[in-house]
């Protein structure tokens, strides 16, 4: 699909099919993610299992992968969106809610081939713009970490 784009409300974009691979829609910009790959797909897994590992029993975060995250006008899917346990949307059952309308408390994405380092850093600015405290982009080629900080500055490990 690549980019096109699409004078389109939020509520317009959420009415729209889901796709595989997911389509985002930043500041009017429909964009699909790329199909993920096997490199790609083995690192998501271990960090929110991870994450999870650490977090899950004691009630502080919980890791989801290619969680539909829908906040300011824009609506990501984040490899892994990652939520405080308390921030964490649940229906009156107790059940975690299908539609996530908040941004998540940490944002990682992983770097694809085809994918540019600086259209997903700037996917990661807009998640801090909106309030999500912290955000990665992992870089596997190059081995290296782009780290977003809450005041939108930018770390490199």
């Amino acid at each position: 699909m690549g980019t096109a784009t699409q004078t389109l409300t939020l509520d317009e974009f959420l009415a729209l099919p889901e796709t595989k691979p997911a389509v985002e829609f930043i500041q009017g910009e429909m964009v699909q993610k790329p199909m993920p790959q096997g490199k790609h797909s083995r690192l998501q897994y271990k960090i929110c299992s991870v994450i999870n590992q650490v977090t899950e029993e004691p009630k502080v975060a919980f890791a989801f992968p290619e969680l539909r995250c829908n906040f300011g006008e824009g609506s990501i899917v984040p490899d892994v969106s990652v939520f405080r346990w308390d921030r964490i949307p649940c229906e009156d059952s107790g059940q975690v809610e299908n539609r996530f309308f908040i941004p998540p408390d940490w944002a990682i994405e992983i770097l694809s081939p085809d994918q540019s380092q600086t259209k997903v850093l700037g996917k990661l600015l807009y998640c801090s713009e909106h309030g999500t405290e912290l955000g990665w982009l992992l870089d596997p080629k190059d081995e290296i970490i782009l780290i977003v900080l809450p005041d939108r500055r930018v770390r490199l490990l």
